[in-house]
């Protein structure tokens, strides 16, 4: 079901002030940047060997990103695992009996189609299933 590490989703307040530590002093590629209108976030994706780390900064203060910077302050926010078929993931979960947070999967960054399963049913850790896009 799941083939990858996909990426680490990180919470912060501003990427311009952030993307110099994981660009120049790590030595990260950026992927690219983008705004994600449906998720209320500005991204920047960087490639670190077979995985990624992405920034992710809030463009508004509803977004779910913004509430998590104001509870916990900028750091890991989500987990993402890559599938084939985000669908097909999400339908054996929740067989399974996890909770999900989508159960239609969204639109993510780089055209990638996503669904967050709840931190309850995944041990206090933010989820997401990441089906690339092509």
């Amino acid at each position: 079901m799941l083939t990858r590490i996909n990426h680490i989703g990180i919470a912060v307040k501003s990427i311009e002030e952030t993307l110099p530590f994981y660009r120049d002093q790590l030595g990260m590629a950026l992927v690219g940047c983008e705004e994600v209108a449906e998720q209320k976030v500005k991204v920047a994706m960087l490639r670190i060997g077979d995985s990624k780390i992405e920034l992710l900064e809030p463009t508004s203060d509803d977004s779910p990103v913004a509430k998590f910077l104001e509870k916990s302050g900028p750091g890991i926010h989500h987990v993402a695992y890559e599938t084939e078929d985000v669908q097909a993931a999400i339908a054996h979960l929740v067989g399974e009996g996890a909770r999900m947070i989508d159960t239609v999967p969204r639109s993510g960054a780089h055209g990638a189609r996503i669904a967050f399963i709840h931190p309850k049913s995944s041990n206090g850790v933010l989820t997401e299933l990441c089906q690339p896009g092509h």
